[in-house]
């Protein structure tokens, strides 16, 4: 049996040209470009019950966020579709879901495709979407969904000390002395969290400042963070690391 795709956006060309480029693909994923908005959106997803569901976030009823409200068990995997909205792109990348950007890219649709094609039979985690209806509002802490093999974690950004690096892999440490090992490298969360306090002290180290204890010149140098814990600062760091203490 084919696996379903529902898109919903309220340019039916987009729809169109969506559906176009899966069939091109040949993943055997069956198009159905009929949600022209939130309300036609809704009664293809109960109608057609799909796997994946492209959703536009600017319709002109709503919003794909009022949408996915709607619907209290999401058994689908979500591709959101954006032109630049830099708010709504940070808000689905901290709550780790997915999108595509307008212009629609073939090779950037066809990595999410696929993405969601290995993500399908896994169990949806409600918590991701509270995350993200929280991370739309802008007077709302920030929350990070961090996914491991075992579970997801809903963390907001200031109950973070500090992020290491370990090959493919981050670690997070947190106030409350628990760690979460996720599959994502550190430039991944370098990115996403710059402007929130985080910086990159040394190759393998990303440091919340609110949690910085003090400096140590011992051993070459290094940032002490409040639980103890010892972080060492690159030479090509430090002036910058000095810097922002400063004007802290």
């Amino acid at each position: 049996m084919p696996m379903k795709a529902v898109i919903i956006d309220d340019e039916k060309r987009t729809r169109e040209l969506i559906a176009k480029l899966i069939d091109s693909f040949d993943l055997g994923i069956q198009t159905f470009p009929i949600g022209e908005n939130v309300s036609s959106g809704l009664k293809a997803i109960e109608d057609i019950e799909p796997d994946i569901v492209f959703l536009d976030i600017q319709m002109p009823d709503g919003t794909g966020f009022d949408l996915l409200k709607m619907i209290p068990q999401k058994s689908f995997e979500v591709i959101f579709i954006t032109a630049h909205e830099e708010f709504a792109i940070k808000a689905i990348k901290f709550s780790a879901l997915d999108y595509i950007l307008k212009p629609i890219d073939p090779e950037e649709l066809k990595k999410s495709i696929q993405k969601a094609v290995e993500s399908i039979d896994h169990k949806k985690e409600e918590t991701q979407f509270e995350a993200l209806q929280l991370n739309m509002q802008p007077t709302q802490k920030r929350r990070l969904v961090l996914k491991t093999q075992e579970s997801v974690h809903v963390v907001e950004l200031d109950k973070i000390i500090r992020c290491e690096a370990d090959r493919n892999y981050t670690s997070f440490y947190l106030v409350d002395h628990k760690k979460i090992l996720v599959s994502k490298t550190l430039k991944d969360y370098e990115t996403l969290l710059s402007g929130y306090n985080f910086i990159r002290v040394q190759q393998s180290h990303l440091i919340n400042l609110d949690y910085v204890d003090r400096y140590d010149k011992a051993h070459g140098g290094s940032v002490v963070m409040k639980d103890g814990s010892e972080v060492p600062l690159s030479p090509n760091k430090r002036d910058m690391f000095f810097k922002i203490l400063e004007n802290m």
